[in-house]
Order: C-alpha cells, then structure tokens, then sequence
C-alpha cells in the first residue's frame, strides 16, 4: 500500500476549488449534485483507508481479538510509520463513527420532533401552525410531506410572496434535498477537509429551490422579495438540519442572483473555464481517492489473508 493509503485522507483538498466556483458558475442543480457525489466518494474512501490503517494498530496492542499473524513485521510494513499512525488511526476512526452516529441520531430525532408536533393537525399538504414567531420550512417524510409555516409568517408576505415561499418549500420537498443536505454533513464529520463543500451545498440547495420557485411562481422578483422578507422577520426555523427558507446560505447572495438572469443549465462546464478546471479536479481527485482506497483494500486483504494461519 505504501503512501497510498494515506492519499484518500488529504485528497478532498482537490475539491476545495469547485466548492467556491461551483457556487458562481454552475447552476445550482449541477453544482448541488456535483459537490455532493464528490463529498461522498471522497469521504467514503478516506474512512476505508482510516479503517486499513486502524486494523494494523489494533493488531499491535496486547490482548486484542485479531489473529496473531496480523502483527507481524510484514504486515505493519504495508503501513508508513505504522507505530505512530497505526494507533492514531483507533481513536480518529471512533470520533468518525461517533460523530456520524450523532449527526443520524440528531437528523432523525428533528424529524420525528416535527411530525410530533403536527400530529393534532389534519393530513394537508400544507400546515399552518398559530404561531407570532415566523418561520416555514420544507418537512419530509411521515405519511406524506408537508410544508410547515406560521401564521406570522404568512401575514408577512404579500400573496405573490406567499406563493413563492411555497413553491420554494414544495421545491425543497420534490428534489429531495434534505438528502443532499445530510449526506454532505455526514462526509464533513468523516472528513473535515470537506466542510467548504458542506458549506456550498447548504447554499447552492438554496438556490435551486430558489430557481425552481421562480419558474413556478413566473418572477424572480417576487421570490427574492419572498426571500428578503422571510430573512429579516425570521428567527430560523425550529429544526436546523430541515431546509428552510430563509435558512441556509447567505440570502444577499441569494436575491442578488434572483435580480440577475437565471442562469444556464449545463450538464458539465467547459474544461476552457476556471470553473471547469475545477470540476475537472474535484472529479480527478474522487476517482484517485476511489482507485487508492480500492488499491489498499484488496492489497490488505491479500497480506492479512498470508499473514492468517491456516
């Protein structure tokens, strides 16, 4: 395996480029499925590697449950500065898993909080709750997916602005972007050099609902209105791992871009632009980390099944 155990670790660096660009070049559709497919190989294989590495350290502490065989000097040999890595990689894989664990535990308990709190209304598409503090919000899930906002909220907006706020959550609830949401948090809690891309998912799942409003609705005006209001009289929506309106992303940003043209749906940018050298290395840097992690996983495989006595 070498040093190429190791490279799935610092790999998502690569990605950090794409994560800012894709905000500003890409439509937010692409560059919400872009940064997300790359999070998660990125951190999949990085955790696969972390895992190589800790089964070589384990093998060295006394009294552990692995064969005898897998301390041996050919083993850890796969393994650069195995006595120092080798036994850093158990404590660094169990912050992983536990704050993967934590961040389940929490999306799940948010969810099943929000559907408790609506059990006494009835199954609409749509929950108006009696509430003077505004907020909305996209929830997923239960019988059927409803977009929750507060009476305080409503007398707010302006019809038009209204509609825009629900095309925006009804946006959030047919992309499924609660998905992308969770699976970008869980690759920042494997790997923490892929937070920037947590950070530009949050943004761009925005933005795409923010676009696909705007068609609904047939203005971009109104739905940065929407937006603008919602920001100033908002306190945040009770459930922050849920999409809002107002929630994620710099909402500035956000309604400067409304104001401007939509902008264009491209499968993948040109490798001639910034933007495209930077999908073209976030894309080269997920693929090195997959061929690396794959490589050291069946190379261990191969040495711990030489190394297991018959």
């Amino acid at each position: 395996m070498g040093v190429f155990v190791f490279l799935p670790l610092v790999l998502p660096l690569t990605a950090w480029p794409i994560a800012r660009l894709a905000e500003q070049h890409l439509h937010p559709r692409t560059a919400t499925r872009l940064l997300t497919g790359v999070a998660g190989v990125m951190a999949a294989c990085s955790t696969l590697c972390l895992g190589l590495v800790m089964v070589v350290g384990t093998a060295q502490l006394p009294g552990n449950p692995l064969p005898d065989g897998w301390s041996d000097a050919e083993v850890r040999a796969a393994v650069p500065y195995d006595e120092v890595v080798g036994k850093a990689a158990i404590p660094a894989l169990v912050v992983v898993l536990v704050a993967c664990g934590r961040t389940l535990w929490r999306h799940g308990r948010v969810r099943r909080r929000a559907h408790r709190a609506l059990a006494g209304l009835r199954e609409t598409e749509v929950a108006v709750l009696p509430d003077d503090v505004p907020y909305a919000y996209a929830l997923p899930g239960g019988r059927r997916d409803r977009v929750v906002v507060t009476t305080a909220m409503l007398d707010c907006l302006e019809p038009t602005e209204r509609r825009a706020l629900f095309a925006h959550e009804r946006a959030h609830l047919a992309a499924r972007h609660h998905r992308f949401l969770l699976a970008v948090q869980l690759a920042a809690r494997a790997n923490p050099f892929l937070r920037p891309l947590r950070t530009a998912v949050a943004y761009t799942a925005e933005r795409w609902a923010d676009e696909d409003a705007a068609q609904a609705v047939g203005s971009r005006r109104a739905v940065a209105c929407a937006i603008g209001k919602a920001a100033l009289v908002s306190r945040g929506t009770p459930a922050a791992t849920l999409a809002g309106l107002a929630a994620a992303g710099p909402v500035p940003r956000r309604v400067a871009a409304l104001l401007g043209p939509a902008p264009t749906v491209r499968s993948w940018p040109s490798v001639f632009t910034s933007v495209g050298v930077a999908a073209w290395g976030a894309a080269v840097g997920a693929a090195v980390s997959a061929m690396s992690s794959a490589n050291s996983a069946v190379t261990m495989v191969f040495i711990l099944h030489a190394a297991t006595p018959l």
